[in-house]
């Protein structure tokens, strides 16, 4: 596909000269919405969150990056001679796809489809031409959401931040404040810094908005560098700012006057506020400068003639790599259509009410179920969380089972990432190698991990269930997943946890008896309701 020169700068008239270009257009774009339809679904699903709302205009704001920076290249004179990146490059983003459709994850779907946009604009323009548009084609990766593991990390990680800045601001007021992991105690009354609160909702459209400031900012490219990463810090400070006059309202008057507080300013408020110090940041880099510019200056925001670039589009030639890439395109839509679903099996497993009561010399309690807002966040299918007794010893053992039907949609996330959210640090995390003692001839590896709070510890094990595969890490876990799903189709997964407390001047190891103790009652009974291959 190349652009004729009929193009007419003076009066912007373009008539449409290759009718045939736009129809092998058309159909690679209909091709490309079967083809890319659960990575399409699974945008608009991920829209509807609060953290990722901002998605449904960033191909609006790409498109127009795009058009801006069209007004630079002349309409071709000549022919295209190197679509070949262009074509193979969209024959990765559909083998991207296809693989995201095997292991029924669509997020990779929707990778593959940013892909296939940098392929129809390479094929379009030829690779010396079309490699300069990676600055739009860049800027559509943030309307992807995060990949579930990094998205509940990266919110611990912000929530912790943001509650520490939040009680330094709140002492710096002289708010007599105690901080407990994400707990913010103002004596009377308890503030929980939840998910919500970790500053993500502002994150992303903060640095989808910086990331078209930085292009759009005309001077060094250090001044675009800075301008790009200074979103993170805005927005943690400004998230900060708010959880500590939220502390303020609520040490003067009551928990009753924040929820309304809180509403309010958690949304425009929080964006404005962060937008204008990021003016202010550019606002300090121009007056840094040798040419004495102002701020508006030195902002490329002309948008005369956009609507003349939006109609090169009438231009377009059929190329060979243009026809061979609609074909491809409607092929293999045809062919994915055609082809049956495939179903995930169905797993035979027992439901965690049937899990034993009586376990060697261990007593199993009563099943406690967990507060509604713990959860909703958890989303597991099935669950179990009981306290293990043995006769003759005071300290227990608290047993976690979880279960998921599809880990497609994030599903299990380490203790890790969960412990320091209810005020546990932890003081010390390996993965350790179990598998001579309770492997019995298969892989054995589990998350070892001192957790304390004050004066108390506790010692954790827990590890992750993927389909008979027992590890600790989490990046084996995921790696074990998708084998399954290309394997055998199953998407399901589990997470067993053990806690004990350790007493004062209890060694470590005798804490670490207790929960091997349970743990060989415990293994012989998980097949039954986390089965294996």
């Amino acid at each position: 596909m190349s652009l004729s020169n009929d193009l007419s700068p003076p009066s912007g008239r373009i008539s449409l000269r290759h009718p045939m270009g736009l129809v092998w257009l058309a159909l690679a774009v209909l091709g490309a919405a079967v083809v890319f339809r659960e990575g399409i679904a699974e945008l608009l699903r991920a829209w509807q969150a609060p953290e990722y709302s901002h998605g449904p205009l960033i191909p609006v704001l790409s498109g127009l990056l795009f058009l801006r920076q069209l007004k630079e290249v002349p309409v071709n004179h000549g022919p295209v001679a190197d679509r070949g990146a262009g074509l193979a490059l969209l024959l990765f983003a559909v083998m991207v796809a296809v693989a995201g459709k095997l292991i029924r994850i669509p997020d990779i779907v929707a990778y593959g489809l940013i892909l296939w946009v940098w392929a129809i604009l390479l094929i379009s323009f030829g690779w010396r031409t079309g490699r300069h548009f990676w600055p739009p084609v860049l800027h559509l990766v943030y309307m992807l959401p995060l990949p579930g593991a990094l998205y509940y990390g990266l919110s611990t990680w912000l929530q912790m931040i943001s509650s520490e800045l939040g009680v330094w601001f709140l002492r710096l007021l002289s708010v007599p404040v105690f901080l407990e992991g994400n707990i913010i105690d103002l004596g009377v009354y308890k503030l929980h810094v939840a998910e919500a609160c970790s500053g993500l909702r502002y994150l992303f459209p903060i640095l989808s908005f910086s990331y078209i400031f930085a292009v759009l900012y005309r001077g060094p490219m250090w001044h675009k560098a800075l301008l790009l990463v200074s979103a993170a810090p805005i927005t943690v400070l400004m998230n900060s700012v708010r959880i500590a006059i939220a502390g303020v309202i609520v040490d003067r008057w009551g928990l009753d006057h924040v929820e309304g507080f809180t509403h309010f300013f958690e949304g425009w408020v929080i964006f404005l506020s962060c937008v204008a110090l990021l003016f202010a940041l550019a606002w300090g880099l121009v007056k840094l400068r040798r040419d004495r510019i102002g701020l508006i200056d030195a902002l490329d925001l002309d948008t005369e003639g956009l609507g003349v670039q939006a109609r090169r589009v009438l231009l377009v030639r059929p190329s060979r790599a243009l026809i061979a890439g609609a074909v491809a395109m409607i092929g293999l839509a045809g062919l994915l259509a055609a082809l049956p679903d495939r179903a995930a099996p169905v797993v035979d497993r027992d439901p965690f009410i049937l899990f034993p009561r009586q376990l060697g010399e261990w007593e199993l309690g009563p099943h406690r179920p967990l507060e509604p807002e713990v959860a909703d966040i958890l989303a597991a299918d099935d669950y179990l969380s009981a306290t293990m007794l043995r006769p003759g010893t005071e300290l227990p053992v608290d047993l976690f089972v979880s279960w998921y039907a599809d880990q497609s949609r994030g599903g299990v996330h380490s203790p890790e990432v969960c412990l320091p959210g209810g005020g546990w640090e932890i003081a010390g995390l390996e993965v350790v190698d179990r598998s001579a003692e309770f492997g019995a001839g298969e892989r054995f590896t589990l998350s070892r991990a001192v957790i304390q709070k004050g004066m108390d510890r506790m010692l954790v094990y827990y590890w992750f269930e993927q389909q008979g595969a027992r590890t600790g890490s989490g990046f084996a876990a995921k790696l074990q997943l998708m084998l399954g799903k290309i394997a055998n189709g199953r998407q399901d997964s589990g997470l067993v946890r053990l806690i004990t407390p350790i007493r004062p001047g209890e060694p470590i190891a005798a804490a670490e008896g207790r929960l091997d103790a349970a743990l060989t009652q415990i293994l012989p009974n998980l097949e039954r309701f986390l089965p294996g291959v």
